[in-house]
């Protein structure tokens, strides 16, 4: 993956910039809409999962920032500032929360640094997320995050970005058993679906990014492994904690879910 200092190459598509443009962003290039495109085209509905998997990313954060005493996150494979950043929600419950953002990406490198510039509680960790020892002993980790207190870790759809060779389930471990009793673990990832919209898009991120791995509910159960799934479990992304402040599309508990709504799910746990 790229290295720290390294330029920014407009002609290979990023994750972190695909995510960006389907999410509305205006920090991607050309080559970064054609696959966006794709999905927009050719997957019409598949936008959704974009802005559900944001959506209850903040409502994690909110859940834990308002009702925990946790006040220490770690955003592994962050990706592109948008609206309502982890450090941003976490803030706005509890003002002395601290968040280390991890991401590899030149372009999350850069913007990661003018969040330095406005917010002295926040960090930019360049390390690999399949290096989780690097992460954590990192100089930048160390200065903001006391691991003799709980931490909440947040795997928002990067472990599907992590092949089984790369032994996600020991990502998660490591972190595990780094951080005491009391932390938390919020997780969201693609499932299989076994229909012809998941081979598609699982098809289409393995051809462009050549990795990505769907995994099945227990399969992506068992990444928390050792952690207490708190309710209402490992559930479609809009199914978690909704509420009206997400607007219609995540707050209608009554609406029935579209095929590419229920292809992302979410699950917060914590360690006992």
């Amino acid at each position: 993956m790229t290295e720290e200092g390294s330029s920014i190459d407009r002609t290979r598509t990023s994750i972190a910039r695909v995510y960006d443009y389907l999410l509305g962003g205006k920090d991607n290039y050309a080559v970064d809409r054609q696959i966006g495109d794709v999905f927009k085209r050719d997957l019409p509905g598949s936008v959704a999962i974009a802005f559900a998997n944001r959506a209850a990313l903040t409502r994690a954060v909110r859940t834990i920032a308002a009702t925990t005493g946790v006040r220490q996150f770690i955003d592994l494979g962050s990706g592109l500032p948008t609206a309502d950043n982890v450090h941003q929600v976490a803030q706005r419950h509890a003002p002395e929360s601290r968040v280390v953002y991890v991401d590899t990406d030149p372009q999350v490198l850069v913007h990661g640094r003018a969040l330095l510039e406005e917010n002295d509680r926040t960090r930019v960790v360049p390390v690999d997320v399949r290096d989780p020892e690097g992460v954590r002993t990192h100089p930048d980790t160390l200065e903001l995050i006391d691991f003799g207190r709980p931490v909440a870790v947040m795997f928002s759809a990067i472990l599907h970005h992590v092949n089984d060779e790369e032994d996600p389930a020991g990502i998660v471990r490591h972190w595990r058993d780094q951080v005491p009793s009391g932390s938390y673990f919020f997780v969201s990832h693609f499932r299989s679906g076994d229909n012809p919209e998941t081979a598609e898009a699982e098809k289409v991120l393995q051809e462009t990014f050549g990795r990505g791995r769907w995994r099945s509910d227990q399969e992506i159960v068992a990444l928390l492994d050792g952690l207490e799934i708190l309710e209402p479990g490992m559930v479609p992304a809009p199914r978690w904690r909704p509420d009206p402040v997400d607007g219609p599309l995540n707050g209608d508990v009554e609406r029935e879910l579209t095929v590419w709504e229920r292809l992302i799910v979410a699950g917060l746990a914590r360690k006992p």
